[in-house]
């Protein structure tokens, strides 16, 4: 009886107070409750058999845990078996990617940009929150759970997450996010149009297919209004060189003298979208010094070559973009050594 009356108590204490103030889910319960839906996520999708893919994520991933303000959780990030093109973040610091999500977001860029916006929930805990509101709906089964020992309440209250999960972020709580994934992609050194080509590839996706519910798509039906803000952001830090996108589609990066166009699309990547990287990609270069013009390398894949300079991708180029040499390699030579004449012009103004 005096258990129950202290339980009561403390339900009557909890009412009395607004949720943030209450702060029912310590980090200890937000770990646990995490721990519960990552189970489940595992259990019914799969984790993907490839470690090189699953390194690559980690990689990803921990280099923007290293930037964000919230140290006291160990993430972890994993692809799920789907060819769905989502991610989420569950509460406690597990970050899933469906593996639809890597054909879709091919460079590490773009999928930093993603991991930098679910990290920026579990930073700000936008989940815990909206699970704590759904708790007082059921305070006093899961607060008399609890005290009994109960094992049940531990599963109501993953329950809980699952179906905050599914039910989305609010529109504040995903501009936060993305400011947070903003912060944490330029602070660990991926190209600043990274969240930017993101978003707008979600939006393309969206319109083609329908939005799932959750997950990343969680923010529609404003995706306008959160790109517009994350180019605003862009346009804040001076990005050279300058990306226009004529009426046709097509898309120039331009430096001085210097120009550069893409027209075709290929796969979910727009004319707009590979200018952006490319451009980003060069402002990254140049903000290690002078840029040494013998740094550019080219690596053949399957179906595409990537041009690099040091590490930093600066642009892939297919088939699709080669309409004059015999072979894609020798088209990627002659990117090359088109930015090879980008590294004069820029090297002159210095």
């Amino acid at each position: 009886m005096k258990k129950i009356l202290t339980v009561l108590i403390f339900i009557c204490c909890l009412f009395q107070l607004s949720v943030a103030q209450a702060g029912m889910i310590g980090k200890q319960e937000e770990i646990k409750m995490g721990s519960e839906v990552a189970s489940q996520l595992e259990a019914q999708y799969g984790v993907v058999h490839d470690d090189d893919l699953q390194e690559r994520v980690e990689r990803i991933g921990q280099s923007l845990v290293k930037q964000c303000d919230r140290k006291d959780l160990h993430y972890t990030f994993k692809v799920l078996n789907t060819n769905d093109v989502n991610a989420l973040s569950v509460p406690g610091g597990f970050v899933y990617v469906f593996k639809g999500l890597i054909d879709f977001m091919p460079s590490d860029d773009e999928l930093a940009g993603v991991l930098g916006h679910e990290i920026g929930h579990i930073v700000k805990r936008h989940s815990v929150h909206q699970i704590e509101k759904q708790l007082a709906l059921s305070l006093l089964t899961i607060v008399a759970g609890v005290a009994s020992g109960d094992p049940g309440a531990g599963i109501m209250l993953a329950s809980t997450a699952s179906q905050v999960l599914m039910a989305g972020y609010s529109r504040a709580d995903e501009r936060e996010a993305d400011e947070q994934g903003f912060m944490l992609t330029n602070k660990a050194g991926y190209n600043p149009y990274s969240i930017y080509v993101t978003m707008c590839k979600l939006n393309d996706l969206a319109k083609e297919q329908g939005n799932p519910g959750y997950g990343i798509f969680s923010s529609h039906p404003e995706p306008e209004v959160r790109m517009a803000k994350a180019m605003k952001a862009l346009e804040a830090m001076h990005i050279t060189p300058l990306v226009t996108i004529d009426k046709d589609g097509s898309a120039k990066v331009t430096e001085g003298k210097w120009q550069y166009e893409f027209s075709n699309t290929v796969g979910s990547d727009k004319p707009e979208y590979r200018a952006r990287l490319m451009a980003g990609a060069l402002y990254l270069a140049k903000k290690r010094g002078i840029v040494d013009e013998t740094r550019f390398i080219t690596i053949d894949n399957d179906g595409y070559t990537d041009v690099y300079y040091d590490d930093i991708r600066v642009v892939r180029v297919y088939n699709a973009d080669n309409m004059e040499f015999p072979t894609l390699s020798d088209y990627a030579g002659e990117v090359a050594a088109k930015l090879q004449l980008w590294a004069r012009e820029v090297n002159e103004k210095q």
